[in-house]
């Protein structure tokens, strides 16, 4: 007895607009004879990536072998025609799945003079097997048709199984590039990285260790000297401001939220690595967006716990409207990008339209599982570290800032710290090595912590105590440099064109380049935080 396979026709675009992606059967494709099938069961992600299965009709059983067979006739009118002839003159593709298996396609293809136009129209399948399981798939497309009004196109394909030696588990193999360990830039590329972070480890506890030490023997000659000489002194430093270094920042509902969000993405960014490199979520359809979507929901307590806690220490009362915010600020972001990109992708019938189901269900996710766990996560800050434990008294009246210059100070810290960070960040190209995005990951929150705070005790030295914001939008400036990147990609590295492919890439690397630097700044932030409690911690206040 023969078992069914499945050959589904998944999308069907331009090829370098690789996410303007229609249903297969949008082209006046035939399907075949066969009707009945197994049922297929869409997933979120799935839905979330424009994944359109339709079943292509053939029939196909595991180990028999097809003979060049015609399964239908397109019927090959003027509007047919116009249809491929436009999908040919923009390099139409087109994926295909057997067994989760995934295959490409070209539609047809034009003369040299682009006058005459051909479609492919036999599908020679070649299918690997070991054992009981299919672990190979080959496509060739041969039939080459000129397309001319008002005839019949015959629609043909073929299946050859073949025994293979790849194991299953290992079937997915092909489709990586085995020749990144062989790529000795890579390796040049990784060890340069990772030299330069121990540079700038060793370069920043060195400055700030001789530094600091130097302040230190400063602050306690000071100490003992009588009030006549401390008065007549030239009292400056980052010491003078420690009545008012863990004043609360401006806006703190807003810059709680922001820190709350920040390590929420920190952490779903390490545990989705973490999986990956676990589990090849590669090999499965929307796998790696699901597993982020229940990742996000299942941290939503780490938002709060942190936003909560900031929030409390800075005497914040309106707690709830806190918590909404950092409960809403990312998937509102997110979900309102996508609602925006889905108008044009329905209006160009794109399989990137999100359906209205979809919807409902990342909606309800917001709704009942994020808010109601992103409370737990407030109350749970407020109550155990929610309480200012400082270790300088905060004088109740500001101490005047000293005009010196302090602008310079942020200007450097912004170009310093993206510069080192984007450097880190696009060192190398990463393809399905999930170890090397954790180092990736590692190296740049070690260069973001590294910079902060060399820039706050800069900043701190010229007496200037809003170091809040700054260490949080110093590191945080690397998303404007990543995304003026992505200008010069899309314009000189790729061919992509059009509205639909423009608003998607530019949007969502918009997203992208904000959540990055949501987490950087977080990172920045809380790396800061520990240096500054640290330093006034070991000082003498009067």
């Amino acid at each position: 007895m023969f078992n069914e396979v499945v050959l589904w026709m998944n999308t069907v675009g331009p090829y370098h607009n690789r996410q303007e992606t229609y249903k297969y059967f949008s082209l006046p494709f035939c399907v075949g004879t066969k009707k009945t099938i197994s049922h297929y069961h869409e997933t979120l992600g799935e839905a979330l990536q424009g994944v359109e299965l339709e079943f292509s009709g053939l029939d196909i059983k595991f180990k028999d072998e097809v003979m060049q067979t015609t399964y239908c006739e397109i019927e090959l009118d003027k509007a047919k025609r116009d249809a491929f002839v436009y999908a040919i003159k923009n390099h139409y593709w087109y994926q295909m799945y057997i067994d989760d298996l995934p295959i490409w396609g070209i539609v047809g293809e034009a003369d040299e003079n682009g006058e005459d136009h051909y479609l492919w129209t036999y599908k020679k399948l070649e299918i690997g097997f070991n054992g009981n399981r299919i672990v190979d798939v080959n496509l060739t497309s041969e039939g080459k048709v000129k397309l001319v009004p008002n005839t019949r196109i015959a629609m043909s394909y073929s299946v050859k199984w073949k025994k293979s030696d790849v194991k299953f588990e290992d079937r997915f193999d092909k489709y990586l590039d085995p020749s990144f360990f062989q790529h000795r830039i890579h390796w040049f590329s990784i060890f340069n990285s990772f030299m330069m972070v121990i540079f700038l480890v060793g370069l920043v506890s060195m400055i700030l260790m001789r530094t600091l030490r130097k302040d230190y023997a400063r602050y306690s000659k000071e100490e003992e000297m009588d009030d006549m000489d401390r008065d007549l002194g030239d009292e400056y430093g980052w010491k003078q401001v420690h009545g008012d270094v863990f004043r609360p920042s401006s806006h703190p509902m807003i810059f709680s939220s922001l820190i709350g969000s920040g390590c929420q993405i920190f952490s779903v960014s390490f545990i989705v690595i973490v999986v990956a490199m676990v589990e090849d979520l590669y090999t499965e359809r929307g796998s790696m967006l699901s597993t982020a979507i229940f990742v996000y929901a299942a941290t939503s307590p780490v938002n709060g716990y942190f936003g909560g806690s900031l929030y409390a220490k800075q005497g914040g009362r309106r707690w709830i409207k806190q918590m909404f915010i950092g409960a809403f600020l990312i998937p509102a972001m997110v979900c309102g990008t996508a609602f925006f990109i889905n108008f044009i992708a329905m209006y160009y019938h794109a399989s990137r339209a999100i359906p209205f189901g979809t919807m409902v269900a990342v909606c309800c996710i917001c709704l009942f599982v994020i808010l109601p766990l992103n409370l737990v996560g407030t109350i749970l800050g407020r109550n155990l570290s929610g309480q200012p434990n400082f270790p300088c008294r905060v004088n109740a009246v500001p101490r005047p800032i000293p005009e010196k210059k302090c602008w310079k100070w942020k200007c450097i810290v912004c170009l310093f710290c993206r510069y080192f960070i984007f450097t880190s960040f696009w060192a190398y190209k990463i393809y399905y090595v999930y170890g090397f995005m954790m180092l990736v990951l590692v190296i740049l929150c070690i260069v973001t912590v590294c910079v902060t705070i060399v820039c706050t005790y800069f900043l701190l030295n010229a007496e200037d105590y809003r170091w809040q914001w700054t260490s949080f939008l110093s590191a945080a400036s690397t998303a404007v440099y990543v995304y003026m990147y992505s200008f010069y990609y899309y314009f000189f590295k790729t061919k992509m064109y059009g509205l639909f492919q423009t608003s998607f890439y530019f949007g969502y690397m918009a997203v992208f380049s904000t959540s990055l630097g949501i987490m950087c700044g977080a990172v920045g932030y809380v790396g800061t935080s520990a240096f500054v409690r640290k330093i006034y911690t070991n000082v003498k206040i009067d």
